[in-house]
């Protein structure tokens, strides 16, 4: 009986070429300049970095609320829907609550 090769497959031949062999002639060729690789990344830095663009975005988006809320109450004492302090802030409250 004839012995198989792994997984089952009989052995290859000598006239032919093993199955990583033919991978390797069929990698493509790469096209144009190889370029050098990336300097090394500063973690330190880019974290520090990070972490000042997600503090300025918190005061961003503070100030922008502070903004809408002092327009919402403006907006409510005009118009006449609310003439009570309290009712405005809850108002707020409940508007924030919502997700609004």
């Amino acid at each position: 009986m004839a012995s198989r090769g792994r997984r089952g497959r009989p052995p290859a031949r000598e006239d032919e070429p093993r199955r990583d062999e033919w991978a390797e002639q069929q990698a493509p060729a790469p096209q144009g300049p190889v370029h050098p690789p990336p300097p090394p990344v500063d973690y330190g830095a880019f974290m520090q970095g990070l972490v000042q663009a997600m503090q300025t975005q918190a005061h961003t988006q503070a100030a922008l609320q502070a903004q809408l809320e002092a327009q919402t109450h403006y907006l409510l004492r005009r118009t006449g829907v609310v003439g009570d302090e309290t009712l405005v802030e809850e108002t707020l409250e409940t508007d924030s609550e919502r997700g609004d």
